[in-house]
């Protein structure tokens, strides 16, 4: 049985291709396109899928989407009521999209990808949760996910045995560690849903002197890690940014300007968001300790991309083994869709490293041998003595290469303390 996984219509869409419950391709879809976070339909990630399998598209089953649009447009209508008539300028410009596209999934893949069969749906959060288990090496685990908003969860626990798992508990639009965070990167004057990275990349340059101003403002966390949102302070529930005036007054400063310079001002409001996500994070993981007793965690979800706080969901977290799926973000949820409609008869997924061939991809998957790999050197404003490697085919996840980088303790470039000299 073929199952083809897709993502699209937001950001980073994707396909991945599953043979009788065995991956055989997953890609981006702006590795083809060049553009950026390309949230339009995969024609091109899904003929790379079919040509490395030697199918076509009559050859599939099913296809598999990452989220129920109904569901998620039932959040849409419903936010926008309860904030109506602010939400107004949003409806006006989101509704008609929707109406034309988003919501009749089935008819635009048929359209643009040729196929006849039938389209499936899997929740967004059961999608990043399959693709966080299901590929791990743990035969059982906690799941954790956490992103900005799927359906109406932000956040999920979740338990994973075998080639079962099922989501335990969850936080609720309009309460979102992702969103928070994508607020305060719209804040300091970077783009939503790309340019995340960039405050977590700033925050060892500032100092977290704002952490007790948004604990007693903006986030009511609970012992337990889950929390609650002061929506007075948040405009992406009606509008069409992320934050509001209040927000600029609550902080002394307004929004800053893009491209414009950083001041040491918005170096402190990234380290202050950074170690709340920590703060929300850790407490968040040591309740799915308490409630699962497992010694294993599996993460998905684009707050999962954050490695600052990986790095100490590993130190100061109760769990011994972490694995965190490389494409955490909508991208992966393609794979994770087809994995959650795959007939559970067929087995676990196996995860096949590139260069096997048919027969090969059938045994348990293999650790990256140092003969497979391909090592670039870094020059340019990274310096000279920095190196890239990759494995094989092109990589499904946030970035093509990762520096290969070995310290006795904590990030690169930074001291003990999470501080840059």
């Amino acid at each position: 049985m073929n199952v083809l996984g897709i993502s699209c219509f937001y950001h980073d869409a994707a396909a991945a291709l599953l043979c009788d419950g065995e991956l055989v391709a997953a890609a981006h879809e702006e590795r083809f396109t060049r553009k950026r976070h390309d949230p339009d339909v995969p024609v091109q990630a899904v003929k790379y899928c079919l040509q490395e399998a030697g199918l076509s598209i009559d050859d599939i089953d099913y296809v598999a989407f990452y989220d129920k649009p109904f569901v998620k447009f039932e959040r849409i209508l419903m936010t926008y009521l309860a904030t109506f008539p602010r939400s107004l300028p949003s409806f006006s410009k989101s509704i008609p999209v929707w109406l034309k596209e988003k919501l009749w999934v089935p008819r635009v893949l048929h359209e643009k990808l040729a196929f006849k069969g039938e389209v499936l749906f899997a929740e967004h959060h059961q999608s990043h949760a399959a693709s966080a288990f299901l590929p791990s090496p743990f035969e059982e685990s906690a799941i954790l996910t956490c992103d900005g908003v799927g359906e109406w969860a932000t956040t999920t626990q979740g338990v994973g045995r075998g080639n079962q798992f099922e989501l335990i508990d969850e936080i609720r639009f309009p309460h979102s560690l992702g969103l928070l965070y994508s607020a305060f990167t719209y804040y300091l004057g970077f783009k939503v849903n790309s340019a995340e990275y960039k405050v977590m990349g700033a925050a060892p340059y500032g100092d977290p002197k704002y952490t007790d101003q948004i604990f007693d403002e903006l986030v009511d966390l609970r012992e337990d890690g889950s929390f609650k949102l002061n929506m007075k302070y948040f405009a992406y529930d009606y509008g069409l940014t992320m934050t509001n005036h209040k927000f600029d007054k609550l902080f002394g400063q307004p929004r800053r300007e893009f491209e414009s310079e950083m001041e040491q001002f918005h170096w402190d409001m990234a380290a202050s968001v950074q170690r709340v996500t920590e703060e929300v994070m850790l407490r968040i993981v040591r309740d799915l300790h308490q409630k699962t007793g497992m010694k294993n965690l599996c993460m998905a979800g684009g707050v999962a991309l954050n490695c600052v706080s990986n790095g100490r969901i590993i130190r100061e977290g109760p769990f011994e083994n972490l694995w965190v799926q490389p494409a955490a973000g909508d991208a992966g949820g393609a794979l994770g869709a087809a994995q959650v409609l795959m007939p559970d008869a067929l087995g676990r997924l196996v995860v096949t490293p590139a260069g096997q061939d048919v027969a090969q991809r059938r045994q348990r998957p293999r650790r990256p041998q140092k003969k497979d790999a391909k090592f670039f050197s870094g020059r340019g404003q990274e310096g000279p003595n920095l190196c890239y490697i990759a494995f094989g085919r092109q990589q499904t996840k946030a970035y093509h290469f990762f520096p290969l980088i070995r310290r006795s303790a904590g990030c690169p470039g930074e001291d003990a303390e999470g501080k840059r000299p």
